[in-house]
């Protein structure tokens, strides 16, 4: 099993953006993680981890509030892309839940509107793998928009691999790799054998070629 060194990291994704190269937008460098001897319909195989990247996102991810009275005000003060209160969730059908889901990375949700939450926006958010994040009344709201502006899923679909966003080709390849390292941190505690239920690590830029640490 090869030692994956922040140094290899580094070098791998260093290459991964200089073969992708040239594109008309800002990539995205994404990071996928092979498994091997992992059942994923088993209970190994459910891995959904948030990750918030130490290095940053680097881009916005937009973060969205459902609140009501002063924690709404707050998540409007801290710049929260939506805020969505429980007089908000009433009136609001099928088509603009649909549109709320795609203009929404990440909802944090009140607790307890959690389960009006669930009922008017669950359909919309369900297909898009967007679960919304319980807010407990005292919340931080500031600091936690701010952290999960830069948090990220790592997760096991249909296919023994996770493939994750760990920022963009403008970012350095060492801050890269400190994000690739977090993520694999958060992996390895959730399988079996830890590093050794992991065949390969590949980079990419969204629209470059592959590259194998």
């Amino acid at each position: 099993m090869p030692a994956y060194t922040r140094e290899a990291l580094a070098e791998a994704i260093g290459k991964a953006i200089e073969l992708g190269k040239g594109r008309r937008f800002k990539q995205s460098v994404e990071m996928i993680i092979v498994l091997r001897d992992v059942d994923v319909k088993g209970q190994a195989g459910k891995i959904r981890e948030f990750v918030t990247l130490p290095k940053g996102r680097g881009k916005e991810r937009s973060v969205c509030v459902v609140a009501d009275g002063d924690l709404a005000a707050k998540a409007r003060e801290a710049g929260a892309k939506l805020v969505l209160t429980s007089q908000d969730l009433q009136g609001i059908n099928k088509k603009q839940a649909k549109k709320i889901a795609g203009q929404c990375d990440w909802i944090l949700v009140r607790t307890d509107l959690m389960a009006v939450t669930g009922r008017v926006l669950g359909p919309a958010l369900g297909p898009r793998g967007k679960a919304p994040v319980p807010l407990p009344a005292s919340a931080d709201i500031q600091g936690l928009i701010k952290r999960y502006a830069n948090t990220v899923v790592a997760r096991v679909k249909d296919q023994p691999q996770i493939m994750v966003a760990i920022g963009t080709e403008d970012m350095k390849p060492e801050d890269l790799a400190d994000n690739a390292l977090a993520v694999l941190s958060a992996i390895e505690s959730k399988l079996p054998s830890g590093m050794g239920n992991i065949g390969k690590i590949v980079f990419k830029t969204t629209m470059g070629m592959p590259v194998e640490v």
